[in-house]
């Protein structure tokens, strides 16, 4: 099977957010994330200063605006937060494009060596 962050980014608006059922699988491949709540994923990310925790929001940014699927930040002195969900799914949840997003942040990450704990 394709790794998630190598999948093609197609955002589903229609329908319904996936089950928790369908949410396991997708989270076992990225166990640094987490679900809150079969609602949202969310992920903390830790760097030594807050210019290296901005460059990292900016990285991000930039898949975002890519495939134009925005995750919320939280940025703070060597820290970022961020949250993923797809607004459009009625009161939001979640859609195979979100793990995908994840991925590829991930996969972005560790391709930059950004440091993170």
């Amino acid at each position: 099977e394709q790794p998630l962050a190598e999948q093609p980014f197609a955002l589903r608006i229609e329908g319904n957010p996936l089950t928790a059922l369908a949410i396991a699988p997708l989270l076992a491949q990225l166990p640094q994330w987490t679900v809150i709540n079969d609602h949202h994923l969310r992920r903390v990310f830790d760097f030594d200063d807050f210019k290296g925790a901005l460059a990292f929001v900016n990285t991000v940014g930039a898949i975002a605006e890519e495939v134009q699927h925005h995750p919320d930040f939280e940025l703070g002195w060597g820290k970022v937060i961020i949250t993923i969900l797809t607004h459009d799914l009625g009161a939001g949840g979640l859609c195979t494009a979100d793990f995908v997003l994840a991925a590829r942040i991930d996969a972005k990450l560790a391709a930059r060596s950004i440091a993170d704990t």
